[in-house]
């Protein structure tokens, strides 16, 4: 598969403090990649990276294609100022932004693809609603659709589970599935039991990366790529729960012990 991007021993992190170090990383076309790690390991600061919202403090960062409409985002919590007088479809639309610039004139054409995507995701209804109206799981409905308007090559969700009602979480992960065979997919989530069957490959982040070329992975594994989660096993469906961490910081640099939970 053709390369989209990479990076290339990168170390970043906020003003004198290392979060990540040595980061080798590559993003295919059609790449399904689960990020996961404890709380402080570094996964968020990873996303800005790639995102191009955190300049790292060393490395490089090679696009293969035009960065234009590269990128989808989802982030972890979609704040709003529920009081801004603006619809679902402003919403949806201002996705384009980085396409059509702030003054621009959305078309026909862009309208009827907001429609399109807020029937497909359950919203076809609300499209005129302010949007401080909706709930938390209808609001991350309206921000997938924001993300995926531009039809990226890359989309980067971090932890999209969080805030998605009850009955659009089954659906989810198999809306991720459709839309894998049209993009790459980065998604950090702490909820690999539920996704395994999704995700393609596995990206251990504590500090530094681990890639793992499969989206099955052993605890002899984690223990070797330095990434504290255990794997508990109930029936057929695998769970992983995040081992207790402490963070210190020595010298200006963050460190990370773990020990098991009981």
């Amino acid at each position: 598969m053709n390369e989209l991007l990479e990076l290339k021993g990168i170390t970043a992190g906020y003003e004198h403090t290392v979060v990540l170090r040595d980061v080798n990383l590559s993003i295919r076309e059609h790449d399904f990649i689960g990020i996961i790690g404890p709380n402080g390991g570094g996964k968020t600061t990873l996303l800005k990276v790639i995102l191009g919202l955190l300049k790292p403090f060393s490395g490089e960062i090679v696009y293969h294609v035009s960065k234009q409409s590269l990128f989808g985002y989802l982030p972890q919590n979609s704040r709003f100022d529920a009081r801004f007088p603006i619809s679902v479809k402003e919403v949806v639309l201002s996705g384009l932004m980085s396409e059509k610039g702030i003054f621009k004139d959305y078309t026909k054409a862009d309208r009827e693809k907001v429609d399109e995507l807020l029937e497909t995701y359950g919203m076809g209804g609300f499209g005129n609603r302010p949007i401080g109206e909706l709930s938390g799981g209808q609001m991350q409905r309206v921000f997938l659709c924001r993300a995926i308007i531009s039809s990226p090559k890359i989309l980067i969700l971090d932890e999209p589970s969080t805030y998605v009602d009850a009955n659009f979480e089954n659906e989810f992960y198999s809306v991720l599935g459709e839309l894998n065979k049209t993009m790459s997919i980065v998604m950090v989530s702490h909820d690999l039991g539920t996704i395994c069957s999704y995700v393609k490959t596995i990206a251990c982040v504590n500090g530094g990366l681990h890639y793992h070329e499969s989206n099955l992975i052993t605890p002899e594994q984690l223990k070797l790529y330095n990434c504290p989660i255990e794997l508990i096993s109930h029936g057929t469906v695998p769970h992983r729960v995040l081992l207790k961490h402490d963070r210190t910081i020595e010298n200006g640099e963050l460190k990370i012990e773990s020990e098991a939970l009981d």
